[in-house]
């Protein structure tokens, strides 16, 4: 596998089809040998214990990204003087991406790796009544083992669903394909799948995830950093399933549970002395950025990648990332987030967000394992996510709020006070433009601007239906329209052929 980022790439993905009857197989067939083999011929894992099954689950974690749906925003121009794999132009294109099925930073990896990741956790429900826990502390254990399971299956599934499916959409939920919700253990060599409807994907995530928070205990993780899901990062994730379910007074509740009465402490203050401090290491900074001390890191993820890479892929031009962070209502202030940036290319930045990280396959091997840590949840997700359903629910003066929070962290300068009053200037808004649509795009400017290659921001063109321009090599502009079927990512081939899913429409 992996035969375009060496041998050891694929020795280490290989590594993660865990030797304890787990095998991916096409779709994401997990074949288990129970009745096969009377004797286990190798040394895969028994679960037949709490420790087995909570090791396992370090497992249930996806090590694919998904931060190659920047590729297809308009966080990106044609940028010069970088390699250009033919993922990367089909990407800018808009093009299924469907060649290799095994190339990092792909759909089909996506799809493959979460479903490995998903069929982790389901091994681990399956066992989980049949694992003795006779004390008090075992049987705690066993709700800590049982949320995680159930919270990393809901959020294999609910990106899944956002990725390969059409945005959620309350009227037509209900017959829109969305893809399979594995909930057992594989037990065929081949299986045949159907679809769920996003509705159905949606309901049983729904369903996972709050059961995951119910059971889920923080103090069985206390010493393992964020790697885990914990109550942070569960809320946190609620409140984006709610946001994109457009469920605004579910999604207003988990942002205020986890936010509490000081949300001011999960916004990184990118004005700090620490933060101005790491800024002159283009090495310090992200690694700082990234950092489990961080309150506002909920939940840390190590992703097989090389977009950390600045000399791989389209990326911001620097006319656009300039142009990106110059744009904001206030008159002597300069928004932070841009700077430290690496040069990408010939005419590109990047901001610094990423260390970019090998493993070696030994210590004097020149060959290895590109990685980065990325960070699913985060506090500053949570306060965009309540401003932006706040607007929704006419609560305007309290999603100006939550932006002055992040405003105030943000920006360095004099007069950075948001108001109804500034912001419809910035935006030249006449008497026929409500408040709450001033807010609204303000919200998703800052987003945009939060999440920059980060991944984030194809959910809210998907969401809000936008148009992407891209500019060619020659000059020419394509556009992604508003209702473009592109913008739902195609199904692998091998789910098609081999596991009966049917294509999404082009």
């Amino acid at each position: 596998m992996m035969k375009k980022l060496t041998h050891i790439f694929r020795h280490k993905i290989n590594k993660r089809f865990i030797r304890s009857g787990l095998v991916l197989f096409t779709l994401f067939a997990v074949t288990s040998c129970d009745k096969f083999l009377d004797e286990v011929p190798d040394n895969r894992v028994a679960l037949d214990d709490l420790d087995k099954a909570s090791q396992l689950l370090t497992n249930a974690y996806s090590i694919a990204a998904y931060q190659f749906t920047d590729w297809m925003t308009d966080n990106v121009s044609y940028t010069r003087g970088v390699t250009l794999r033919t993922i990367h132009n089909q990407a800018y294109m808009w093009e299924d991406m469907l060649d290799d099925p095994n190339e990092a930073d792909t759909p089909i990896l996506f799809w493959n790796e979460t479903y490995n990741a998903i069929a982790h956790a389901n091994e681990v429900l399956a066992v989980l009544d049949e694992l003795p826990a006779e004390t008090e502390e075992d049987i705690n254990k066993k709700r800590a083992v049982e949320s995680e399971a159930l919270l990393t299956r809901a959020y294999g599934h609910f990106m899944l669903v956002n990725l390969f499916a059409r945005h959620y959409d309350p009227e037509t939920a209900a017959n829109d394909p969305g893809v399979p919700y594995v909930e057992t253990p594989e037990t065929v060599f081949i299986k045949q799948y159907s679809r769920n409807t996003v509705q159905e994907v949606y309901d049983k995530v729904e369903a996972d995830m709050l059961r995951g928070i119910e059971l889920l205990d923080d103090s069985f993780f206390q010493n393992s950093g964020k790697y885990h899901f914990n109550r942070n990062a569960a809320l946190a994730f609620a409140s984006r399933y709610y946001l994109f379910k457009g469920d605004f007074r579910e999604c207003i509740e988990y942002c205020d549970e986890m936010l509490g009465d000081n949300p001011s402490i999960f916004i990184r203050d990118l004005n700090s002395d620490e933060f101005q401090s790491a800024a002159s290491s283009i090495e310090g900074y992200p690694q700082l950025y990234s950092s489990p001390d961080l309150p506002s890191n909920l939940l840390l993820m190590r992703k097989i990648s090389l977009y950390q890479r600045t000399d791989f892929a389209h990326g911001p031009t620097r006319e656009l990332y300039n142009d990106l962070f110059d744009f904001h209502p206030f008159q002597f202030a300069s928004d932070s987030r841009e700077n430290p940036a690496y040069v990408k290319g010939q005419d590109g930045l990047f901001p610094a967000r990423y260390q970019s990280l090998f493993e070696r396959s030994s210590l004097n091997s020149n060959v290895g394992l590109p990685y980065n840590i990325s960070i699913p949840f985060r506090g500053e997700e949570v306060i965009l996510n309540r401003a932006e359903a706040n607007v929704y629910r006419n609560r305007v003066n309290s999603a100006i709020a939550d932006l002055q929070l992040l405003t105030d962290k943000r920006f360095d300068g004099e007069d950075i006070q948001l108001s109804i009053g500034l912001l419809r200037n910035f935006y030249q808004a006449n008497f026929n433009v409500s408040d709450q649509a001033v807010v609204l795009e303000y919200i998703i400017l800052e987003r945009q601007k939060e999440f920059l290659v980060q991944g984030m921001r194809w959910f809210d063109i998907k969401r809000y239906n936008m148009e992407v321009d891209h500019i060619l090599l020659d000059g020419s502009i394509i556009t992604l329209e508003d209702e473009d079927l592109r913008k739902v990512l195609q199904i692998p081939i091998t789910a098609q052929e081999v596991g009966g899913l049917e294509p999404n429409p082009r």
